[in-house]
């Protein structure tokens, strides 16, 4: 692989990044899993690279690595995020009351908003 083709393949994958959070922002996964294999092509093609770097590519490939932990950044919270609504959905949504004794009772509710159930 020659320099200049380094030099396109990392900015390439620089603008590869950046589409995939806009389209990741916009929620268009069609567009994402295309960007994403061209993505995954591109870093083996540059994997197989001998070439050193020179002051231009560092540059380039120092953004790549920061765009893309902004990226992991935004999957791991919107995964954090979705996870912790899951968690909301799940818990018992009425609370226990008491009986004519006096003594807490369990709500018959299983307090499941996803499950389906009426």
């Amino acid at each position: 692989m020659t320099a200049s083709t380094t030099h396109e393949s990392l900015v390439r994958l620089r603008d590869v990044i950046l589409e995939e959070r806009e389209c990741t922002k916009m929620l268009d996964m069609e567009t994402l899993a295309t960007i994403m294999e061209e993505k995954e092509e591109l870093i083996k093609v540059l994997a197989h690279s001998n070439n050193q770097l020179n002051e231009t590519d560092k540059e380039i490939a120092a953004d790549i690595r920061y765009q893309n932990r902004r990226n992991a950044y935004l999957f791991k919270a919107t995964l954090g995020w979705i996870r912790e609504t899951m968690e909301f959905f799940g818990k018992r949504n009425v609370a226990s009351g008491y009986s004519a004794n006096g003594g807490v009772t369990n709500a018959t509710v299983n307090g499941r908003l996803l499950s389906g159930q009426v």
